[in-house]
């Protein structure tokens, strides 16, 4: 199923980026906030718009709490189709990021540039 498009600011990238290094693996909120620097509040919104556009899918983490001794974990991973336009929108992002050749300043004669 295609994804919709998803406007790819900074720190939309940094959650992306996130889910590329691992992409099979699921990951859950507060391991993507120690990992991004995001707060709850701007991560979370993030993730519901990816959701909503088709590039995560999330289930709740099958396991016992009590057993645990935690809360079931809200788990979000890569679609494939997710996971290719991810790819996709961060190459071109760094690709008009990419500062151009350096080139030095010419000096005038009377020595002020």
């Amino acid at each position: 199923m295609p994804v919709d498009e998803i406007r790819i600011t900074t720190t939309v990238a940094r959650v992306l980026r996130q889910f590329l290094e691992h992409p099979s693996e699921p990951c859950y909120g507060f391991n993507l906030m120690r990992s991004t620097g995001l707060a709850s509040g701007t991560l979370y919104v993030i993730l519901a718009r990816l959701q909503r556009a088709g590039w995560l899918a999330s289930e709740q983490e099958a396991i016992d709490p009590v057993a645990t001794g935690r809360p079931a974990r809200r788990l979000y991973r890569l679609t494939p189709d997710g996971a290719q336009a991810a790819h996709l929108e961060l190459a071109e992002l760094s690709d008009q990021l990419r500062p151009p050749r350096f080139r030095p300043l010419l000096r005038l004669q009377d020595g002020k540039s």
